[in-house]
């Protein structure tokens, strides 16, 4: 029997936008995201950690843009799949950028489809994850932003 996700309901359905990375489904609770956007110029910075691909400028605010690939210890975008997008999310006041291979659509989710980690899951993912949604043939994997952003 499959644990319960942490912090989903049983019955009311959550809105999440869906996000690709790497071919895999996922979503981050809609309440979190605070802008979506396309290819942005990113500016390395020097001495980050491997998974911060550098900042870029949103309407006179510097975010911090976090590749997810890095974070979920993924193979490097291929040059023919073009740019990543951008998830703009806020936590504790500063605004970080999400970047996946691509943006999809915004989903309510039943709780009753909310099933725990499978113990199949890659660690990296496992630590990063609330849970999973069964989605047709596939599984999306609800993202934990906190958990996501917090590197090192």
């Amino acid at each position: 029997m499959a644990a319960r996700a942490v912090g989903l309901g049983d019955s009311a359905a959550e809105m999440f936008l869906t996000l690709t990375v790497a071919g895999q489904l996922c979503g981050v609770p809609v309440l979190a995201v605070r802008d979506i956007l396309a290819s942005q110029s990113i500016t390395r910075v020097p001495l980050a950690p491997r998974e911060v691909a550098g900042s870029l400028n949103l309407r006179g605010r510097i975010v911090t843009a976090i590749d997810l690939r890095r974070r979920l210890g993924l193979p490097e975008r291929s040059a023919k799949a073009g740019p990543p997008m951008s998830v703009v999310v806020e936590q504790a006041g500063e605004l970080y950028s999400l970047l996946s291979d691509a943006v999809g659509e915004v989903v309510p989710l039943p709780g009753d489809g909310f099933a725990g980690n499978p113990p199949t899951l890659d660690p990296v993912w496992r630590e990063v994850s609330r849970g999973v949604h069964r989605q047709d043939d596939r599984l999306l994997i609800v993202l934990d932003v906190d958990r996501i952003l917090a590197i090192g």
